[in-house]
């Protein structure tokens, strides 16, 4: 019968233990239920504070120097113009910076990016005709538009990187390089929108379709 009471007690507390605050709040942390000095817990490890006093080491500082040859866990660019769109006088760069070159494989890139990225809602040509159209969004730019067209390129990269209206910025997910890649992407949709049978090299004006 002993243990009868004894199950039953057991049984109750951990019934308690489950359910009985199930639902309520607290403003002071939980009680430990075994002493840090019998069962160790990671709560309650020794640890430094910042700019703390340390004795194991022999200068006797806790924060310790950066290893020689440690890579910056994000790439860290000095080139203002790179990184911003911005001249030093805050106005945005109209062109590219000159640390970035316009060929067939920034273009490659751009367009790469612009797939991913871009074109769900601004559409292959960029004329704003995206697969997010069909779903009820329709408020997406066309950079077909003059106001686009005229924008600064430092403008449109400006916008990649810190987003507008109800487009959410992409500095997560494109790096400075690829976000020109993309303007430069972007530039070259607008030109070919433009273009006409004057534009082809005469080499070329005897290509099927051409004529």
């Amino acid at each position: 019968m002993r243990y009868a009471y004894i199950t039953l007690a057991i049984l109750c507390i951990v019934l308690i233990s489950l359910l009985g605050t199930r639902g309520s709040t607290f403003n002071k942390p939980p009680r430990q239920v075994f002493p840090d000095d019998i069962f160790p817990q990671m709560t309650r490890q020794a640890r430094y504070l910042p700019q703390s006093a340390s004795l194991f080491f022999a200068d006797g500082r806790a924060d310790r120097p950066v290893p020689e040859g440690a890579i910056a866990r994000d790439t860290i660019i000095n080139d203002d113009l790179l990184a911003t769109g911005k001249l030093t006088n805050g106005d945005f760069l109209r062109g590219f910076p000159d640390a970035i070159t316009i060929d067939a494989r920034l273009l490659a890139r751009g367009q790469d990016r612009f797939n991913i990225y871009c074109q769900p809602c601004h559409g292959a040509l960029g004329d704003g005709n995206g697969i997010t159209k069909h779903y009820g969004m329709g408020a997406t730019s066309s950079y077909h538009d003059d106001r686009l067209r005229q924008m600064p390129e430092g403008e449109l990269f400006n916008t990649i990187t810190h987003g507008k209206n109800t487009m959410l910025s992409y500095a997560d997910k494109l790096t400075p390089q690829d976000r020109w890649a993309v303007v430069a992407y972007l530039r070259a949709l607008q030109r070919a929108a433009q273009g006409s049978i004057n534009d082809v090299p005469a080499a070329r004006k005897t290509d099927p379709g051409l004529q």
